[in-house]
């Protein structure tokens, strides 16, 4: 079982990319971020077209977004609202993979703007706030030793030193502070899940999922950060086979300044 995640940046925009992302890597599940539209002017029959049985998704218009397509299907699906904004930034389903009952939860966490003090960034505090109510919302689970769940999405932190291209340069931006960090980690604690990509691949060389619009030549200087994650619970960590980053996508024609991230899961 594949799933992909991907920050799309408009999937009106770029649904012919999302057409050729379907064909090279073949998900039973896809979850976009960021898909900046409307329910009702989402390309639902687009993705039927590509063979997803069940698509879901929650949206504004002009930004957020978030959307999971399924080739297997959904008995159920629910949003979550944090902070008090139905923003479209949450959406979870459930569906049965050979007879057993996995659960993806898709995460679009607020980017937090510029400055990383809550005290004069509004935005920055969203976003602090945003992510203490995440963990609660999984704290509050029981059944953290035997549900089959997979987080994925733009969780917009990159927590660990080889998660950016200089740690010493980037401690005090956002995405990579200390205090953001910190939220993240107790995020992941909260149901003691697994960073599958440092999982798999360990934590000693560079990985990178974004690079920003302003570079020049993205891949020459590749001042990236690993601002998209999937995480998986320790059950499903057993069946976790392999990940990767698709990091030749951000050099297509009008690419998102992120790039798809993918785990193959192996069930017997």
């Amino acid at each position: 079982m594949r799933v992909v995640t991907w920050n799309i940046n408009s999937v009106r925009l770029r649904i012919n990319s999302v057409k050729k992302v379907v064909k090279k890597l073949n998900p039973d599940i896809l979850c976009l971020q960021e898909t900046k539209c409307l329910k009702e002017d989402f390309p639902f029959k687009d993705f039927e077209k590509m063979g997803f049985i069940d698509t879901e998704a929650f949206g504004i218009k002009g930004y957020n977004g978030v959307c999971i397509a399924s080739k297997h299907p959904i008995n159920s699906i629910k949003k979550h609202i944090f902070c008090n904004k139905d923003d479209a930034r949450h959406m979870s389903i459930k569906f049965l993979y050979k007879n057993r009952k996995i659960s993806i939860h898709n995460f679009y966490v607020p980017a937090g703007g510029d400055e990383p003090d809550p005290k004069i960034n509004v935005k920055f505090k969203h976003k602090l706030k945003f992510l203490e109510e995440a963990a609660k919302l999984f704290s509050n689970k029981k059944s953290v030793n035997n549900d089959l769940v997979v987080l994925v999405g733009d969780l917009n932190i990159a927590p660990h030193e080889m998660d950016v291209w200089s740690h010493q340069q980037l401690k005090n931006i956002v995405s990579h502070t200390e205090i953001e960090i910190k939220k993240l980690k107790k995020f992941l604690k909260s149901f003691q899940f697994e960073d599958a990509i440092r999982l798999t691949q360990g934590y000693e060389k560079k990985i990178y999922s974004w690079w920003s619009y302003r570079a020049k030549d993205w891949k020459k200087s590749n001042r990236g950060r690993r601002l998209d994650h999937i995480w998986v619970s320790q059950k499903m960590s057993k069946h976790l086979e392999k990940t990767f980053i698709e990091k030749n996508i951000r050099g297509w024609k009008r690419p998102s300044d992120h790039v798809p991230v993918v785990a193959d899961f192996k069930f017997n």
